[in-house]
């Protein structure tokens, strides 16, 4: 089956951007690590999950608390990370498959933590996404979701949603808490725990790591100065000398799945 043409963005940006985000300060800080891993409240014996693991960061974390820890990505960039995140750590229990989140290589119920972090603004259809991530995990098992969330003022989600897509041409947007929990309870799960908290962005940084449309780093960076009138993208941009800081939030919800089916 050819792959969908954002499926080939995908492809393409974390490629570039594997070495990049194996070294990224907020895929590895160890205070959010340890939030994602409390949120699963894992125990010895759990398989544990996670869904475009990316550089591998959630399984390392979870790994000394679950039986066994696996990552599946779609970029063999991405995994090949991963392994060598996995072998600096020295970790024995863990396991990495290239894979399509809409169509999970897993059996039904095959993990008791089914977690996934920074990918939700990356997919087309959530919903399919997420009816993968209930669908391998066992009854009684938890679900844990984290991402930046966008502004509950539609203008300047639009606006950041827009910056965002230049940035890195394979996100689809960045959705508001609200669409989140929507996501949970369309699904038949109520998430159990809301965690919030922000990530400091500097335009510095996001001019050097990224690979935007068309290579246009300026471009890029006048959109980011010109979101400090009237905070545009509802994050707070500010000067701070040179550089431009913003205060992306980042929420991470769980929920447990139901032990038997709920009524038709």
């Amino acid at each position: 089956m050819s792959l969908s043409r954002h499926a080939t963005t995908i492809g393409e940006q974390f490629t570039l951007q594997a070495e990049m985000f194996a070294k990224s300060p907020i895929l590895h800080a160890d205070a959010a690590l340890s939030l994602m891993v409390e949120a699963g409240a894992p125990i010895c014996s759990d398989a544990m999950l996670d869904v475009a693991c990316g550089p591998g960061s959630v399984v390392a974390a979870y790994a000394p608390y679950v039986s066994t820890a696996t990552g599946v990505d779609a970029t063999s960039a991405m995994l090949d990370q991963a392994q060598k995140l996995a072998n600096e750590k020295c970790l024995t229990n863990v396991s990495w498959l290239r894979g399509n989140i809409y169509e999970l290589p897993f059996a039904d119920a095959a993990f008791d933590i089914v977690t996934c972090r920074y990918a939700f603004h990356h997919l087309e259809n959530l919903s399919a996404a997420f009816q993968e991530m209930l669908r391998v995990c066992g009854p009684g098992g938890r679900i844990v979701v984290c991402d930046g969330i966008a502004s509950a003022d539609s203008h300047q989600a639009d606006a950041f949603n827009a910056m965002e897509r230049f940035r890195d041409p394979s996100t689809v947007a960045f959705r508001t808490l609200a669409h989140l929990e929507d996501l949970f309870a369309d699904a038949g799960v109520t998430a159990l725990v809301s965690r919030r908290y922000n990530h400091r962005a500097s335009m510095r940084r996001l001019l050097e790591n990224s690979f935007p449309l068309n290579g246009d780093r300026e471009g890029l960076r006048r959109l980011i100065e010109t979101s400090i009138e009237g905070d545009l993208f509802g994050l707070n941009s500010r000067r701070d000398g040179d550089d431009v800081l913003m205060d992306l939030p980042i929420v991470i919800l769980a929920a447990q799945k139901p032990s038997t089916p709920g009524p038709d």
